[in-house]
């Protein structure tokens, strides 16, 4: 099995986030078949990658500018069986490739997700924010499988496919994620949900697995690490589960959603003040902030729905 590895880069401002990614990669149990770095819309940054890595494959976006277009320009590159992706700040594990080529060893999987462990640039997690919403730095979060098993969807900084089927059902889609961010710039994403629900619709009994064994930690700047980068990017992702809704209907769309709003967000808010009542004053912090995610994903959901929907209208 050969796996392409592409990791999507877009500033200089990265650069040594860049340069510890591709040594993660370089540096694995498992070698990978080729490294590809994929440019998005960035000459200086393009020149300066070539003369670096004269070993990898460094390539412009040859898409739409943002992350699903480098993505698709880097399948399409790609000679291996598996594209794996990985983010631009993220560091992987030695074991990180090896696990998720062992996850396609059933014909049946056609993306294998692993587990994404956070990196406070602040040195330490703040002490409100819930383990439950962690998808909003990029990472694993309370609530989905703790041991391999099917899941619907794989997080996109830390996934591979097999190469074939990405093409073959148009890739991901760009006006989806954070190439579309409009006059006002919002963390967008879901590209990989719409993506993945897209893949299993349109490949009856294929799946998608999650591998815990693929480990990688992904960093998270202290900016992001503020109540307020909370509230945007929770409201940014219920606009984007609009968006996913109209591409693949609501059922497959909100499925995973739904099950994590009843059950591990309630769960997590009890925690958190049982942890309160025991002499843990955060707690109180975590539960409010459950709340709150919960209610700003909700709204900008409703409003991305109203928008599209007026957009319909006028059509």
């Amino acid at each position: 099995m050969r796996t392409s590895v592409v990791i999507c880069v877009y500033t200089e401002d990265r650069w040594e986030d860049i340069r510890q990614a591709v040594e993660s990669v370089e540096n694995q149990t498992r070698r990978p078949h080729e490294i590809i770095l994929v440019v998005d819309y960035n000459p200086e940054l393009h020149l300066r990658l070539k003369k670096e890595y004269p070993g990898a494959i460094v390539v412009v976006n040859a898409q739409e500018k943002g992350l699903s277009g480098g993505k698709n320009t880097g399948a399409q590159i790609a000679s291996g069986d598996i594209v794996a992706y990985l983010d631009d700040d993220a560091i992987a594990e030695p074991g990180w490739l090896e696990a998720l080529e062992e996850g396609f060893q059933d014909p049946t999987i056609v993306g294998v997700g692993g587990l994404t462990r956070p990196l406070w640039g602040t040195g330490h997690r703040p002490g409100w924010y819930p383990h439950e919403f962690d998808w909003t730095v990029g990472c694993s979060y309370r609530g989905m499988p703790t041991e391999r098993a099917r899941i619907r969807n794989v997080m996109g900084g830390n996934a591979a496919f097999r190469r074939e089927p990405i093409g073959a059902v148009g890739g991901f889609h760009t006006g989806i994620g954070r190439s579309v961010q409009g006059r006002k710039p919002r963390p967008l994403g879901c590209e990989e949900t719409e993506f993945c629900i897209r893949l299993s619709q349109r490949m009856p009994g294929s799946g998608m697995l999650f591998e815990p064994a693929a480990v990688i930690g992904h960093k998270v700047p202290a900016a992001r690490a503020t109540f307020g980068y909370f509230r945007s990017r929770c409201y940014a992702e219920g606009l984007s589960k609009a968006l996913v809704t109209q591409s693949v209907g609501a059922g497959d769309g909100l499925a995973s959603e739904r099950a994590h709003a009843l059950k591990a967000l309630p769960l997590g808010a009890l925690r958190g003040v049982g942890e309160a009542l025991r002499g843990d004053v955060s707690g109180l912090g975590r539960a409010g902030a459950i709340v709150v995610g919960l209610t700003w994903t909700t709204w900008g959901y409703v409003v991305g729905s109203l928008r599209l929907k007026k957009k319909r209208v006028r059509a």
